[in-house]
């Protein structure tokens, strides 16, 4: 009897701990979360100002809600740099930490491009973000939403940039990196928009974000405009496959998450991937409003705010992203 008690306040003390709430932060769009070697989940996303970078860290996904957030960098007061800082993704390369992230200028505002910043100390709350500079692409153009990963011993950026000589708005590419800030040419193409739920509002395919298990690979993105039609779509390959060839990657002909009106979710998108604390569950790290009809410009609405959710797996090997789940507990 004694044992049974212990095991059931254990098991009770365990789910706590693993549990959060949802919306996990609020009013911070694009989010990264990263489980590092460290034990330290950390975090990153767009603020509705979009004039600066935040950093936070904490030992369980719940503890980011109230984890005090660092000001690691500020948008410049002119140039590039200087306006519409968007979507920055944390990662960890080579011994160093980097920051990928969209920024435009304040004299031209949708002069949109990616840069890099790299911090060397151990602990990225601490130590100083040194700028890298521009990431430089085929087309001095309209690019945003890097996120880099690591395959079979070689590195990858995948990203979203308008193409001058097609029609619409961004499309993903990929390139192999030269170092965290540098691709190789040539970048190859690997989806447009071109079904109805990619093309609603405008011709958007955006936040690109890894993931792999078992003999596939897959890249999640977000499609349409960012009201209540944004989703994610997927690419998906054999693992075995040169991630540079476009044959390569499989595209679904549908949606793989979409808004939920019986959940009061609205535009799920630009997500990234992490884990649980020991790694077997992974985890759905994404942005939606609670609300479908938006006042004014839906850039300018702060209300997209961070959800984390489970991120199960079918029998074939594909994820199973299912649906926006309701506001409130969570847990693996």
């Amino acid at each position: 009897m004694i044992l049974r008690i212990l095991l059931s306040a254990l098991a009770l003390a365990t789910s706590a701990i693993s549990q959060w709430s949802n919306p996990l932060i609020e009013q911070r769009a694009d989010p990264c979360i990263l489980r590092h070697s460290d034990g330290y989940y950390y975090f990153t996303a767009t603020v509705p100002e979009y004039d600066r970078i935040e950093l936070r860290r904490a030992r369980t996904i719940a503890e980011l809600s109230t984890a005090k957030p660092e000001v690691i960098w500020k948008k410049h007061d002119k140039g590039p740099m200087s306006h519409h800082i968007w979507a920055p993704e944390i990662h960890f390369i080579n011994g160093k930490w980097y920051i990928h992230f969209a920024a435009g200028e304040a004299d031209d505002v949708w002069k949109i491009r990616m840069f890099v910043l790299e911090n060397t100390s151990p602990n990225p709350m601490r130590g100083e973000w040194t700028e890298k500079g521009e990431i430089i692409t085929q087309w001095d153009s309209f690019s945003l939403d890097a996120t880099t990963f690591e395959h079979l011993g070689k590195r990858y950026l995948v990203w979203a940039q308008n193409d001058p000589s097609i029609k619409g708005n961004t499309n993903l590419y990929i390139a192999a990196m030269e170092n965290p800030w540098t691709i190789r040419q040539p970048q190859i193409m690997l989806t447009t928009p071109q079904y109805t739920w990619e093309t609603t509002g405008y011709l958007v395919n955006e936040g690109p974000a890894f993931i792999t298990r078992g003999n596939r690979m897959f890249l999640s993105y977000s499609a349409s405009a960012t009201d209540h039609n944004y989703c994610l779509g997927l690419l998906s390959a054999d693992a075995t496959a040169d991630p540079l060839n476009p044959d390569s990657w499989h595209k679904s002909p549908t949606p793989v998450f979409v808004s939920s009106p019986p959940n009061s979710q609205f535009g799920p998108g630009h997500n990234s991937f992490t884990t649980t604390p020991d790694g077997k569950t992974d985890l759905l790290v994404y942005h939606a409003r609670q609300y479908r009809d938006i006042k004014g410009n839906a850039l300018q609405n702060p209300d997209r705010h961070t959800r984390v959710q489970p991120l199960h797996w079918r029998a074939d090997g594909f994820p199973d992203f299912n649906e926006p789940v309701k506001d409130g507990p969570c847990e693996p």
